[in-house]
C-alpha cells in the first residue's frame, strides 16, 4: 500500500479523487481497497482540521438551524426558553441565555453544551 502524506492542495485534491473512486466500488471492510480508503479518509480528515479549521458556530445560529432541521416553531421552544416573547428575545439576540435555558436547550435539541455557552453578541 504506497499512502503518503498530503502535503499541498494538488495531494489533497488527488487524495479526493482516489476517496470517491474507491468509494463507488464500495469496498467491503478487512480487504486492501476498504483498508486503503480507511487510511486516506483520516489522512484527508487529518488535512482538513489543519488547513480548514471550523470554529464554533454562534449559539443563537446553532438553535436556528436545529429548528430548521426539526421543523420546529416558537412555540416549541418556549418550554426550554420561556414565553414566546423571550425566545423571540434569545432569537433576535436582545437577550442572552441564562444557564438554565442552555441546559434544557441541551437536554431537548441535543445542541452540544459548548456550542449554547459560547458568546453572543447582544444588539
Amino acid at each position: 500500500m504506497d499512502i503518503r502524506p498530503i502535503h499541498t492542495t494538488a495531494d489533497y485534491k488527488a487524495t479526493l479523487k482516489e476517496i470517491s473512486n474507491l468509494m463507488a466500488s464500495d469496498p467491503d471492510l478487512g480487504t486492501p481497497e476498504g483498508d486503503r480508503l480507511d487510511v486516506l479518509v483520516t489522512l484527508v480528515q487529518a488535512y482538513e482540521a489543519k488547513h480548514f479549521p471550523m470554529s464554533t458556530p454562534d449559539p443563537v445560529e446553532a438553535i436556528k438551524f436545529r429548528m430548521d432541521q426539526n421543523g420546529l416553531s416558537v412555540s416549541d421552544l418556549e418550554p426550554m426558553i420561556g414565553k414566546s416573547n423571550r425566545v423571540y428575545e434569545v432569537l433576535n439576540r436582545k437577550r442572552p441565555l441564562t444557564l438554565a435555558m442552555i441546559r434544557r436547550l441541551h437536554q431537548n435539541l441535543g445542541i452540544p453544551a459548548h456550542v449554547l455557552i459560547a458568546e453572543t453578541v447582544i444588539r
